[in-house]
């Protein structure tokens, strides 16, 4: 803390701070800006509910409104709109809830509390009508092709009397099979939530509660109804006379959901993928150092004829772009029978010309009478390399170690080619493609899944970033 505390309070000269000081620091203070504010947003809307970023939400902490149940009940004379207030979370957020969680509610007993429309509504949105339906025909001895009616063609329908089974029920009856078969004038009932606001009843002054579908600040009215349903009518309010309550609510699940397996939509489990990065980028770094050192020690330190010509075609494949070479790597990797194993990308890149040249350059600082003096005392040349090139070349050895794994963490063309046929092998980089789809898009997945992508490399690089300045500070020197 102390070194910290002497960084931040030193200055160019003299006991006071002179106009370079604050340019300096101000530079240091944009720096630092400019870095950790996309990190911050990305961080904190990783946190945000689904329902939150879908709506596009500009807030910049992971909130909540709270809200109130709007319901819509159809009767023979049109529908009904009306508001359920006081119902409990795990009802509001039924939809989000896991099996798990669903069946360790006690749904019945909870429906028993309510009758009429709120009932209709309810049992609705709680997934109830289907086994009431069951029920149903069990008592009434009614027949069972009833079940198979909503998935039935029109030709088969037309088989069956329906017309017949609803006009021996009472309307109660009538009215939970028409919602179960999505049949006029009882079409299902829809329960929704809308964001629960106070503000100067237009009539009366009173502050009340009212229910909007959407705040927007930009504008002058906004649109709402009761809560206690004291009429139907849309009344207008003043935006700005509006309030709202706001909470504090973290959505942990856009973390815990796709590393458990258990997010809604996507077929892959991330907690594989990043088994198969962490492989990838360990045994990838490995190799990597290995053949880079050998292919560096020989063009640094032996003498044969084409030397020169050997590092000139490694250095002329630096000026490649990686994208002109994709077909030939798949071909390469289709042809060796490495597509779809984490092989197919660990092994095209085991070797690259960046490791190799900063390689190489570091090693032509290694005295060479080091090297004469081992071989002399009957070194052979793998103890050479080993006990003596390789130890004095660590600060660029750990270095390209800390670069290779940067690359491999968050390499995404390479798996593309090789792996993207199996998504038991897929990495991290192809799993953050799975949370969209072209129907179902998962940003809170995506955003919460690309911060823990972001952790090791960070990590990697913010501990280790002195062997990255001093391995190529001294590469050349000599």
């Amino acid at each position: 803390m102390n070194a910290v505390t002497t960084f931040l309070t030193r200055k160019a000269g003299g006991q006071r701070a002179n106009w370079l000081d604050y340019l300096t620091y101000a530079y240091l203070l944009s720096g630092v800006l400019l870095i950790l504010l996309p990190v911050a947003w990305l961080a904190l809307n990783s946190l945000k509910s689904s329902s939150q970023l879908e709506k596009q939400d500009l807030s910049l902490l992971p909130t909540s409104f709270e809200t109130v149940a709007r319901a819509t009940v159809s009767y023979p004379d049109g529908n009904q709109i009306f508001f359920i207030p006081d119902l409990p979370q795990w009802v509001l957020n039924w939809g989000d809830l896991s099996n798990d969680e669903r069946a360790a509610r006690d749904v019945s007993e909870f429906l028993s509390g309510f009758e009429g429309r709120d009932l209709y509504a309810l049992r609705s949105h709680l997934g109830q009508v289907p086994s009431l339906v069951r029920d149903l025909i069990e008592a009434k001895n009614l027949p069972e092709w009833i079940v198979r009616y909503p998935s039935m063609s029109a030709s088969a329908r037309g088989e069956y009397d329906l017309d017949g089974v609803l006009k021996s029920l009472d309307t109660e009856d009538v009215r939970l099979l028409s919602e179960y078969l999505n049949l006029e004038p009882y079409e299902p009932a829809r329960l929704a939530l809308q964001v629960l606001v106070t503000a100067p009843d237009p009539v009366t002054g009173v502050e009340t509660e009212f229910g909007i579908s959407n705040f927007k600040a930009t504008r002058d009215f906004t649109p709402a109804r009761y809560v206690d349903n004291r009429t139907d009518d849309v009344v207008r309010l003043d935006t700005s006379s509006i309030t709202m309550r706001r909470t504090l609510d973290p959505s942990w699940e856009n973390f815990t959901d796709p590393v458990t397996g258990r997010a809604f939509g996507v077929n892959v489990n991330f907690a594989t993928c990043f088994t198969n990065s962490v492989l990838v980028t360990v045994i990838a770094t490995v190799l990597t150092l290995l053949i880079n050192s050998m292919a560096a020690f020989a063009l640094a330190k032996y003498k044969f004829r084409g030397q020169v010509a050997f590092f000139i075609v490694i250095l002329a494949t630096l000026m490649v772009p990686p994208t002109i070479t994709l077909v030939g790597v798949f071909k390469a990797v289709y042809a060796t029978g490495l597509s779809g194993s984490i092989w197919g990308v660990i092994i095209p890149g085991a070797a690259t010309p960046t490791g190799v040249f900063l390689l190489r350059q570091y090693m032509l600082s290694i005295p060479d009478e080091l090297i004469e003096a081992a071989r002399m005392d009957a070194a052979s040349e793998w103890k050479v390399y080993w006990r003596i090139v390789l130890p004095l070349a660590l600060p660029a050895i750990a270095a390209l170690a800390i670069l290779s794994v940067i690359w491999r963490w968050n390499d995404l063309i390479l798996p593309l080619v090789a792996i993207a046929t199996t998504k038991e092998a897929y990495t991290i980089q192809l799993c953050l493609l799975e949370f969209r789809g072209e129907h179902l898009s998962q940003e809170h997945y995506r955003l919460a899944m690309t911060m823990v992508s972001l952790v090791p490399s960070t990590l990697v690089f913010v501990f280790l970033q002195k062997y990255i300045t001093t391995g190529i500070a001294n590469t050349g020197l000599k």
